[in-house]
């Protein structure tokens, strides 16, 4: 793809195998196919960012996703693949990379015990900006991200969405052409995580590149163009958010009772297929394909019955449903930890 801001072919990472430290590879490498044991937190998976785009990761811990921001934004080496971000490989052309990248990771990089200006200066300086760039450079982001009167006061005294926003900004201290957003709303109020949704819009209209990972659905659904799910280290959906909800049926009814105790009864006497049962939430749900014929027929048997609902919906299926439709695996207990090791296995890698 001739516009592409990111292209990964192949990419593998392997945590843990026999036959010592994962080996690198650019186009064409061997890597780790020879390791033996261990993790596979990448397992041959391919990806292509369109450039000026938002594009989504999705999917459970563990499934590779911090692990292929790693390798993108140049801390972890692969062990195979061709990886490229801004028309650069990662691992021939590593310092071209950092240069036209940002990187807002799980946790803050700020101190807490400095100003929101003297932390982008700080971090202009430590990017060779020279004192007046950085100065100049400072004003600019917190003016961006409305952070103007709060510059002098320690960061330590903001809220949660303005500390993220900061953050934020010093990411893109350099001006990126890609900026890898790792679950960046992660512990936000709902106001806080609209404040950062805003600021990535405006990047975006701005001409930059976004990858985005996230455990929030709706934050995937509100922010992505398009959207990978990510599972066992390989991509396992792509497309729009529309697209994903289209692969598990057209729309939905949902049917909510009074009593829980009559759910049973209600789902044998519904005219649906495929009723799925929420006891908690009084709620009978089932895909429909014609959907005026499918609620009369529910408003129909109810009434027949005596069964009394509270709320009757017709809707489209959310991401939610599609990603736990797509990630829903036999042996999910098996690797549930698998996240927190790879981050304790990144770290060893790093230090050695």
């Amino acid at each position: 793809m001739a516009d592409a801001a990111i292209t990964v072919e192949g990419a593998r990472k392997n945590y843990g195998g026999r036959g010592g430290k994962s080996g690198t590879s650019g186009k064409g490498g061997k890597g780790d196919k020879g390791s033996k044991g261990g993790k596979q937190a990448l397992d041959g998976l391919d990806l292509t960012v369109a450039r000026g785009t938002v594009h989504g990761m999705l999917g459970p811990n563990g499934a590779g996703k911090t692990t292929l921001v790693r390798v993108l934004s140049t801390l972890l080496r692969p062990g195979a693949g061709r990886i490229e971000v801004a028309g650069h490989d990662v691992v021939r052309e590593p310092y071209a990379v950092r240069l036209r990248i940002g990187l807002l990771g799980q946790h803050a990089a700020l101190d807490e015990e400095l100003g929101g200006r003297q932390n982008l200066e700080l971090f202009g300086r430590l990017y060779h900006l020279g004192a007046r760039r950085a100065r100049a450079r400072a004003d600019e982001l917190l003016e961006r991200f409305d952070l103007t009167d709060t510059g002098r006061r320690p960061v330590r005294a903001y809220s949660g969405g303005m500390r993220r926003r900061l953050d934020l900004a010093a990411s893109l201290i350099t001006e990126p052409e890609v900026l890898f957003l790792d679950e960046p709303t992660t512990g936000l109020d709902p106001r806080g995580r609209a404040e950062v949704w805003a600021s990535v819009r405006s990047l975006v209209g701005g001409g930059t590149t976004v990858l985005l990972t996230t455990q929030y659905l709706e934050e995937a659904d509100q922010l992505a163009d398009r959207i990978s799910v990510v599972d066992a280290g390989r991509v396992i959906a792509e497309g729009t958010a529309g697209d994903l909800k289209a692969r598990i049926g057209g729309d939905r009814i949902d049917v909510v009772l009074r009593d829980a105790g009559q759910l049973a009864a209600a789902g044998a006497l519904l005219p649906l297929n495929g009723v799925s049962v929420d006891t908690d939430r009084r709620l009978l749900s089932a895909p429909v394909t014609d959907r005026m014929t499918a609620l009369s027929g529910v408003v129909r048997a109810l009434e027949e019955s005596g069964i009394e609902a509270e709320d009757i919906a017709l809707r489209r299926p959310t991401l939610d449903e599609v990603f736990l439709h797509l990630t829903e695996r036999d042996d999910r207990d098996d690797r549930g930890d698998r996240g927190d090791r790879d981050d304790r296995d990144d770290r060893t890698e790093e230090a050695a």
